[in-house]
């Protein structure tokens, strides 16, 4: 498990709602396979002081040959890390994105999209949010069921119920989002059975 929202009760108790798994990576390699066929070489933008990013990426290096890519971690904190990172590892053809969750991703949203974009690299997110802010694509946990679950669980707790009580859940609702603009722009063509399966597609 990535990270969980968890709720710690006297005692050491906990209990909570995962938010990531490590296969969560091989599902973003999958993605970005199949909206870029072409693409051979993969850049992993992470943040190497989360624990949690470390597993995802050894779970797609766990899966790289079987898709044929070659994987390159791009460990970055802030802003001018991002921009030269990226620049660097877009000069060879044939390269994808891979964006992990983690705060300095979410925080340079903006900046890690325009990259992208200028840089034509087509990109998968770990959130919908990232897509609606112009990203090609992205898989992840639908938050909003996580966060109602979470609330009717902090209802249980508040009226007597131990977290101990109460099982650690895994994610049940997910969703997956294609900005077909973007897709357009980056001259790939998503596969009918790709459109298919999207919960939701921005035009």
């Amino acid at each position: 498990m990535a990270s969980w929202k968890a709720s710690r009760g006297r005692g050491g108790n906990i209990t909570g709602f995962v938010s990531l798994d490590y296969g969560f990576g091989v599902k973003w390699l999958e993605v970005l396979k199949e909206i870029a066929p072409r693409v051979s070489r993969v850049g992993v933008l992470r943040d190497p002081t989360i624990t949690g990013g470390s597993g995802q990426l050894g779970a797609i290096q766990g899966v790289a040959a079987s898709f044929r890519v070659e994987l390159t971690a791009l460990d970055v904190r802030e802003a001018a890390a991002i921009e030269r990172s990226i620049g660097s590892f877009a000069q060879e053809p044939n390269s994808g994105l891979i964006v992990l969750a983690n705060p300095t991703a979410t925080v340079h949203l903006d900046l890690i999209v325009a990259l992208a974009a200028r840089h034509r690299l087509p990109t998968i997110y770990p959130y919908r949010y990232f897509t609606a802010g112009g990203g090609l694509i992205s898989y992840g946990v639908d938050n909003l069921d996580l966060y109602s679950r979470a609330a009717a669980y902090v209802d249980r707790i508040l009226k007597g119920e131990k977290p101990a009580d109460l099982p650690v859940q895994n994610p049940t609702k997910f969703v997956l989002a294609i900005n077909l603009s973007t897709a357009k722009a980056l001259g790939l063509t998503v596969p009918p059975t790709l459109l298919a399966r999207a919960d939701e597609v921005i035009e």
